[in-house]
């Protein structure tokens, strides 16, 4: 018998709109590897310096991309990410020509939008590679990631807040791994 995936995605809704998502990845097996909660603080690892570095990457690469706040905890990641198609995203122009020719100018491409399971798969697919490449060769993600769509200033706040406390409960935490 084919065992059927859940779905965790909203059917029908476009997730490259522009908007804002928290988003919740963890590491395969809940193995901690990213650094250790001490004192009510995270304390990154060099694995764990890696994760937050890409995640830090992908407001670089993709110019409609605004970071929140986040969090790498031992062995997950929360953040609250925006898509804003209109964020420095102008149409870039191309100029051709040489000397008095200087000023034709063509217009370039729109970017593509990628959606947030794009931009996830870009995260994690970065962030293993760096972890592998760094001798943590067994690394993996968990398949897929929880999303949710923040749709109001209430939300965010609430969200927001349990981001930055999300060390202070980690014994308490779904996730908590000795």
């Amino acid at each position: 018998m084919e065992r059927r995936r859940k779905l965790n995605r909203l059917q029908e809704y476009d997730y490259s709109n522009d908007g804002l998502y928290f988003v919740t990845s963890c590491v395969l097996d809940k193995t901690c590897c990213f650094g250790e909660i001490r004192s009510d603080e995270m304390h990154l690892n060099g694995y764990g310096k890696i994760a937050n570095q890409q995640w830090l990457w992908l407001e670089e690469q993709y110019p409609y991309v605004i970071l929140h706040s986040f969090i790498i905890m031992p062995n997950h990641m929360h953040a609250i990410i925006e898509i804003d198609k209109h964020y420095n995203t102008e149409t870039k122009q191309i100029i051709v020509g040489t000397g008095r020719d200087l000023s034709l100018v063509v217009q370039a491409e729109p970017i593509k939008i990628k959606s947030i399971s794009e931009l996830m798969g870009a995260y994690k697919t970065t962030t293993s590679k760096q972890i592998h490449l760094a001798g943590l060769s067994e690394f993996k993600w968990q398949r897929s990631f929880h999303d949710h769509i923040i749709r109001d200033a209430k939300a965010f706040q609430t969200i927001t807040h349990y981001i930055e406390n999300n060390p202070c409960k980690w014994p308490e935490d779904m996730f908590y791994q000795k």
